[in-house]
């Protein structure tokens, strides 16, 4: 690039196609087959998902990363790069991506539409209101918040126990004032008084079901059973109970169609569905990454944050629920991210520092050796920084060429497509020449509390984990309902294997303890929450949303 430009005014200076072009063109999917949401959005119709059903499938890649710093690793624009990288090369591929959320948009994080040339538009679009899923999941959220209390309020059968509800609300914003509230204040009229909380719409059990659910039928299954709380004599209460499953199923029926978008090099893409993988299970939906294996040779999906939240949630729910297996996963990292990770001074990343690099390379060496236990091959994507010397670059791949895996130095943020071919050429190198057979980490019928250990002492490499004594309680109440067959799902923090987000490169024999146990019947999953992760994250001291507004001209500035 000869000038530096932002990422919002490359995003605007792209030449899109009109989505119904593209979709008919690229995907053979017929106008009365596409919802559009104005000229570069749209929606496939429930139908056309079932006219590809029986369509043979592509293969799977997954973008995972190494433990995620300031710095920045950039795997969604290394995800929308490899894809790009590999139409570039000739092959038909899709990306499936996360909706971007509205809480790290203002807080710290930023977008989630990839960056420089490597980027998903309408870029602003996705990035804010999108379609309006994440607002049809809320909604769908606070309806049934709004009916337990009202079940509550006219003391309807079964009779809820009030000081027993388990159901929190959830709004899509970064707000600690909400975490922990009492509601039903001012009187007889508006309720009962009682403690309760919200969480990040992100974190919902209903976003989780979203992205797990096969079509509509199994969704409106799942809704109906969410566990809302308990009678005085401790027998769970369903969603169904109090008749909310029809209701909310219909707020969220557009919400369960795949969204469709393009890159900036006119290559399709889903972006659908949202869940944190700090906090939930950090996939997109079931249902996009289905279709786009009935579309496309090759697609291409992320987890979220490191392979070591992301990647073994995606592997050990999202592939166990629905039956997908990956013949590849690609490992985003940076010279900058492994320097940090070698006590670098962070204010000092562009200096070359071998020591710092060397340092921090066994944060790197762990995910790999992780991937591994999975029965994943793997390459390693070195998302080049301008800073990085030839020296630094040619040191992480000789490391990582000694543990036997390929990093690719990849230039897609300056180069696009291009920039990315050589990653899409190992990338197919590898599938063709090594097999992946994935394994999971645990078993079905092993313990919720032996599950949780296997990943703390497996991935986190952790010597004692403990459960605190609300956390064991609730494991009981959950083997007594019979619900022992559900997998994991992690929530802690993200910079660290440990739960110390100071921790960083590669401890082990560090302590872990489960504070809290959540058990989401819906989605079918066990929630374990260690250490001090919020499931309604903070603003920052200067949040992202100081720099937004909109000029003179009518255009959104400073969004990123």
């Amino acid at each position: 690039m000869s000038d530096y430009k932002t990422d919002l005014e490359i995003a605007r200076e792209a030449n899109k196609k009109p989505i119904i072009d593209l979709a008919k063109e690229k995907l053979s999917i017929s106008d009365q087959d596409l919802i559009p949401y104005g000229h570069y959005k749209a929606k496939i119709s429930s139908n056309f998902l079932d006219k590809v059903e029986n369509e043979k499938d592509g293969k799977l890649i997954l973008v995972t990363a190494m433990t995620p710093t300031t710095a920045g690793e950039g795997k969604t624009t290394t995800s929308v790069g490899l894809n790009d990288g590999l139409n570039f090369i000739g092959k038909k591929s899709m990306v499936a991506l996360r909706e971007p959320s509205l809480g790290p948009c203002f807080g710290m994080k930023g977008g989630a539409a990839g960056g420089g040339y490597a980027q998903v538009v309408p870029m602003e679009d996705i990035n804010l209101h999108f379609t309006g899923d994440f607002h049809a999941i809320t909604s769908a959220h606070m309806l049934l918040s709004a009916m337990v209390d009202n079940h509550v309020y006219w003391n309807l059968e079964p009779k809820i126990d009030p000081r027993r509800i388990t159901w929190r609300r959830v709004v899509d914003m970064n707000d600690r004032a909400l975490r922990s509230i009492v509601n039903s204040l001012g009187g007889i009229p508006n309720g009962y008084p009682r403690e309760d909380g919200f969480d990040i719409t992100v974190a919902s059990e209903i976003m989780a079901i979203l992205c797990l659910s096969q079509n509509f039928e199994d969704l409106t299954h799942r809704l109906g059973k969410i566990i809302i709380g308990y009678t005085r004599d401790l027998e769970p209460i369903y969603c169904k109970d109090i008749k909310a499953d029809g209701a909310m199923s219909v707020l969220l029926k557009d919400a369960l169609q795949p969204n469709l978008v393009q890159t900036l090099e006119n290559n399709p893409a889903f972006i659908h569905g949202g869940p944190f993988a700090n906090i939930a299970h950090g996939c997109n939906t079931v249902i996009a990454t289905k279709t786009a294996l009935k579309l496309a040779d090759y697609v291409v999906t992320e987890a979220g944050f490191g392979a070591d939240l992301g990647a073994e949630k995606f592997l050990n729910i999202k592939c166990r629920k629905a039956g997908l297996s990956p013949v590849c996963a690609v490992v985003v990292a940076t010279v900058r991210a492994l320097k940090l990770h070698g006590n670098a001074d962070p204010k000092n990343l562009g200096e070359e520092n071998l020591s710092a690099l060397e340092s921090g390379l066994p944060n790197l060496l762990r995910h790999l050796e992780n991937l591994n236990k999975f029965g994943l091959s793997t390459v390693v994507a070195l998302n080049r920084f301008p800073t990085d010397s030839e020296k630094e670059i040619e040191k992480v791949q000789q490391v990582c060429s000694d543990n036997g895996v390929n990093a690719v130095l990849a230039e897609h943020w300056a180069n696009g497509g291009k920039g990315a071919s050589k990653l899409a050429e190992t990338v197919i190198e590898n599938i063709d020449s090594k097999k992946s057979s994935l394994k999971f980490l645990y078993d079905d019928n092993e313990t919720p509390e032996e599950k949780i250990k296997k990943v703390a002492v497996e991935i986190y490499r952790a010597s004692d984990i403990s459960f605190s004594p609300q956390a064991k309680k609730k494991l009981k109440e959950i083997s007594d309902l019979g619900y022992d067959n559900f997998p994991v799902c992690m929530a802690k923090t993200q910079y660290s294997f440990s739960t110390d987000p100071s921790n960083k490169c590669a401890p082990e024999g560090h302590s872990i303890q489960i504070r809290e146990i959540r058990l989401s019947a819906g989605a079918e999953f066990i929630v374990a929450i260690a250490g001090d992760i919020m499931t309604m994250p903070g603003l920052p001291k200067k949040p992202a949303a100081y720099e937004v507004c909109i000029g003179t001209d009518g255009n959104i500035k400073g969004l990123f």
